[in-house]
């Protein structure tokens, strides 16, 4: 699997969780630090910062490993 399918999974993987709390890309950004826009971004498949992976795993309590491996799923 390439770079750029393992963003795109971790994409939609952040975009369910974002979606499972009832947040907006705007509060997620606001939360992270970053502009909304960067969500987006992110949840179509940019590569994020090792910072923001760690926010973004703390913020939902999730392990990193569940949101980087693609053989993880969240339940």
């Amino acid at each position: 699997m390439s770079d750029s399918e393992y963003m795109k999974k971790f994409g939609k993987k952040l975009r369910i969780l974002r979606q499972r709390q009832g947040l907006t890309t705007r509060q997620l950004g606001e939360m992270l630090g970053v502009h909304n826009s960067h969500i987006t971004r992110i949840e179509q498949g940019l590569k994020p910062s090792t910072d923001l992976i760690i926010k973004i795993s703390h913020i939902f309590a999730v392990p990193i490993d569940m949101l980087m491996k693609d053989e993880l799923e969240l339940d």
